[in-house]
Order: C-alpha cells, then structure tokens, then sequence
C-alpha cells in the first residue's frame, strides 16, 4: 500500500471518529465468511458502520483526531474492526446478542459518552448504559410524578368536598 492510500485512509477514519460519537473495538478474527457476513448484516440494520482496519492506521488517525485516546493505544494488537455508532449502546447489544450462537467478536475496549472502556468484561456495563433519549424519558417521568400526586390529590379532595356539602344539602331539607 502506498503512502497517499494509507494518509486517505488515515483521512477517512479521521472524519469517522468525529462524525460518529461512539465506537467499539472488536476483535473478529477467526470468523467464518458466512459470520462476518451475518454480523455486517445486523451492523447493517442497527445503524452500525463496521470497518476492519490496520492497527497503525487506527492509531494515527486517533492522533490526528485531536481527541485524547492514549488508553486505547494498549488494545491496538491483533485483528481490529471498529464499530461506529451514534447510540452508545446499541453496539454493545449487538455483539452480546451474537455472541449467543458464537464465540467472537470479542470486545478490545469501546470510546461512549466521552469516556474509555477497556476490555472484554466491560460489555455488561455498556448494555445497561442509557441512550439519550431514555435519560429524557426517565427525568420527565421523574418530574410528572409529583405533579401527578398533587393533581390526584386536589380530584380525591373535591371529591370528598362535594360528598359532605351533598349531605348537608339532604339534612337541610
């Protein structure tokens, strides 16, 4: 590979990693064709770009990116594919849902939320981190919580306003 393919390649991850705020690092080597294929198709339909890259290239256009991932440098070894998401969890959820029915890919360490995950143990913790909108979700429902108690209050309350000024209407008469 010549100079110019490898710095537009450099070029290219380098527009990925700021045009996607969430990336895996995978492991999916020793995978069959019909595997790879099968993954490519699920990356497909969650929205999810998988690339297979040289290590030394990745490593390059993490230091051009002008982004701090130093502690990634570490995991650079062996076949690397990269997946690149806008959702920080979907990635993780595809890779624990196909490791059902196979051994790879194996996660190398993942950059979500502007922070670093190192490390195949961390899947776990991925999967269950919130996406935005679900956050947003949770907060509104936090703050209709108490409006609601108050407003179910105040209808109770009438309720029994009305029930006592019905009877002492009755007695009058």
């Amino acid at each position: 590979m010549r100079r110019e393919e490898k710095n537009a390649i450099v070029d290219s991850l380098t527009e990925r990693l700021k045009e996607y705020s969430h990336f895996y690092l995978t492991d999916t080597a020793e995978l069959n064709a019909a595997d790879t294929s099968d993954l490519r198709r699920k990356c497909f339909e969650n929205n999810i770009r998988l690339i297979v890259v040289k290590n030394t290239l990745l490593k390059r256009a993490f230091e051009q990116s002008g982004l701090d991932f130093q502690e990634l440098f570490p995991v650079l070894k062996g076949t690397t594919s990269i997946m690149f998401a806008n959702t920080g969890n979907t990635p993780a959820k595809l890779i624990r849902d196909f490791r059902k029915q196979h051994d790879k890919p194996v996660l190398k360490g993942a950059y979500v939320q502007e922070s670093i995950y190192i490390g195949d143990n961390m899947l776990d913790t991925l999967v269950s981190i919130k996406t935005r909108e679900e956050l947003i979700g949770d907060i509104i429902f936090l703050l209709q919580s108490p409006a609601k108690n108050v407003i179910s209050a105040l209808q109770s309350g009438g309720n029994k306003i009305h029930g006592v000024l019905e009877t002492l209407s009755k007695r009058e008469q």
